[in-house]
């Protein structure tokens, strides 16, 4: 394993860092004030959403495009440091096109589409002319587990029909989201994980009803945290993707490279925590002594610093992993960084916070926000029980094979 930047990517770092402090940093003032007095999308995501592209940093997470379609084709190791500068401002990854879910999807149908469906939704996507959401989280069943999922696609002549409800659908209440991808059971008495479906819901189909935006820790995210009814909504047969049946094998090849990019941002994210934190330790006097100069503060900046690493070489690691053998290859690797990056993250910021004291409490500094974040990833694309119980299970089953090997370490009694 070799994580140096080859040159390609050491350009691209300092092209997108220098787009961040030139053009998204003097704007986020501008974001907050904009979304708080209902104006959303804001008045200048075009214009840098044009800039973005016109520069070459367009759809830099996704690494398998064809020739003919808007992208640089970077692996997973190459992207993971600039999803980690993306992710230092809440809303930046949408400048570049690089945004969740619509990642995800962007994914799901490059791989499974059929050529109309590629043209009607991939096209728009890629171009960043319209926005998308995943719906298969539902309320009243652990969805974590999508063979839970409780939603039905019934076939009616040359239609599907749904019924059912979901929640925190992520992006449901943007104004630009135009494609639900659903869902639901398509076969509730099959085998247990050929019993689920997906199908393209535009979003204007009559029965799709958008309840309400949830709060996260009564933030409100503009683009939403959504719940959903889906009350008779009728769709062609033709907008099912792949074949029926098919649901649970594409949701575990969409969610392995969510859950790495959810995390390459978390580190960006835990990255400017720290920054924050060293300035304020070192411009803060109490008691007549910089922040900096106790010993205990001391202790939690290099805590941080010594997280902050651990992490990254793990997320790097399953990058790498992805690159080389797979997603299904890494899975245990998936699950160890998701399982731990939002709680390093979570750790981080309240270090820092601390550090500020009740402003790292309040709108003045990121603070806040980044420790919401990093709280919910621990529910995002499954809660941390589910990967330790996942890792748990890979550890045993290869434990196993060797079962007995550790029997001469042991020493007999006397």
């Amino acid at each position: 394993m070799n994580f140096a930047y080859s040159p390609r990517v050491e350009a691209l770092r300092q092209q997108l860092n220098d787009f961040m402090e030139r053009y998204i940093v003097p704007r986020i003032g501008q974001w907050h004030r904009e979304v708080q007095a209902g104006q959303y999308p804001v008045s200048f995501m075009g214009d840098l959403k044009a800039l973005a592209r016109s520069e070459g940093l367009w759809n830099l997470f996704l690494p398998a495009l064809g020739e003919d379609e808007p992208g640089t084709r970077l692996s997973n190791l190459e992207y993971a440091p600039l999803a980690e500068i993306m992710g230092r401002v809440g809303w930046a990854s949408e400048v570049f096109n690089c945004n969740a879910p619509d990642t995800g999807n962007m994914e799901l149908l490059h791989l499974f589409a059929t050529e109309q469906q590629r043209e009607q939704w991939l096209v728009p996507l890629l171009a960043g002319e319209i926005r998308s959401a995943f719906a298969m989280t539902e309320p009243d069943v652990p969805s974590s587990d999508a063979s839970n999922i409780q939603t039905l696609i019934q076939r009616d002549g040359d239609h599907y029909v749904l019924n059912g409800r979901k929640w925190f659908i992520t992006n449901a209440s943007h104004p630009n989201c135009k494609l639900l991808i659903v869902m639901g059971k398509s076969d509730p008495q099959g085998e247990a994980h050929r019993q689920q479906s997906m199908v393209l819901v535009p979003f204007d189909t009559p029965g799709v009803e958008l309840l309400r935006n949830i709060p996260v820790l009564n933030h409100v995210s503009p683009e939403g945290h959504s719940e959903l009814l889906l009350r008779n909504v009728r769709v062609p047969v033709s907008y099912l993707i792949g074949r029926e049946g098919d649901g649970f094998m594409m949701a575990q090849a969409r969610l392995g490279p969510g859950r790495i990019h959810h995390c390459m941002r978390a580190i960006g994210m835990a990255e400017l925590a720290l920054q924050l934190m060293l300035e304020r330790c070192q411009e803060r006097k109490v008691f007549g002594r910089y922040l900096s100069q106790y010993a205990n503060l001391g202790d939690r900046i290099a805590e941080s610093r010594i997280a902050i690493e651990q992490a990254r070489l793990l997320v790097l690691k399953t990058a790498w992993m992805i690159d080389t053998v797979g997603a299904k290859a890494a899975a245990r690797e998936i699950a160890m960084i998701k399982a731990l990056v939002p709680r390093m993250q979570a750790e981080v910021v309240d270090r820092a916070m601390q550090a500020f004291g009740a402003m790292g409490l309040t709108p003045d500094t990121p603070l806040a926000d980044l420790y919401t974040v990093a709280r919910a990833l621990r529910f995002a694309d499954g809660p941390d029980e589910v990967h330790l119980r996942s890792v748990a299970r890979l550890e045993l089953a290869a434990s196993q094979e060797r079962r007995g090997g550790t029997a001469a370490w042991l020493k007999p009694p006397h």
